[in-house]
């Protein structure tokens, strides 16, 4: 009798393995926030998910590619947290508005992926580049391009686009550490009006200014 030919074996779920590895990140960024890197067992991680070690190491095939899939995941989230809140918006002034709030609404609600980028300057100083600083200079030409346009339509004072972005950038990065580290609790949203009140109206009036 001529045996049947199997056909191919049953076809991978992507969708559920693309959830499996967006909750080993999540534990993952949990275990590493509160143990640090050296004391994080990826069996506790493991653990969390109620699977065995070797599932996680199906999808990270070491501690390292582990802890670094949980901060490209982290930073990769305040992007697209960043670009979702400001889709579509033109004007400049709204435009950093909805990017300030939604930046450090992202890191109010995530306070974990602080403790990673702290870990990861701790821990791997010989790496070239940060993973936060790929990340931003991967959108850098972007949003200086936005700027460049407010400063042609004589929204945004007349001064390099570059010097904007920077000021702006290392103003929100420096909060998110002194807000982890502070005592001082101040809503993010009151705290984002501030920054966008006093960075884009200043401090001196017109007159103090010479």
């Amino acid at each position: 009798m001529k045996m049947k030919k199997r056909g191919p074996g049953r076809p991978r779920d992507a969708d559920l393995a693309a959830r499996r590895r967006e909750e080993i990140l999540a534990a993952a960024t949990h275990v590493f926030a509160a143990a640090g890197y050296r004391q994080a067992d990826v069996q506790v991680v493991a653990d969390r998910l109620g699977v065995g070690k070797g599932t996680v190491y199906r999808y990270f095939e070491s501690k390292e590619a582990l802890f670094f899939g949980a901060v490209d995941a982290g930073i990769r989230a305040l992007v697209e947290r960043v670009d979702a809140a400001t889709a579509g918006v033109d004007d400049p002034v709204e435009h950093m508005k909805r990017a300030v709030h939604a930046y450090l609404g992202f890191f109010d609600e995530n306070p974990d992926l602080v403790e990673l980028l702290i870990i990861e300057r701790a821990e791997f100083r010989d790496r070239e580049q940060a993973t936060y600083f790929v990340y931003r200079d991967r959108n850098y030409d972007r949003r200086v391009a936005f700027i460049k346009q407010g400063i042609e339509r004589g929204i945004i004072r007349d001064v390099p686009p570059e010097r904007v972005m920077n000021v702006i950038g290392d103003c929100l990065y420096g909060t998110i550490f002194t807000n982890h580290f502070s005592t001082r609790k101040i809503p993010f949203d009151r705290q984002a009006d501030d920054i966008i009140d006093l960075l884009m109206s200043g401090v001196f009036t017109g007159s103090a200014v010479k």
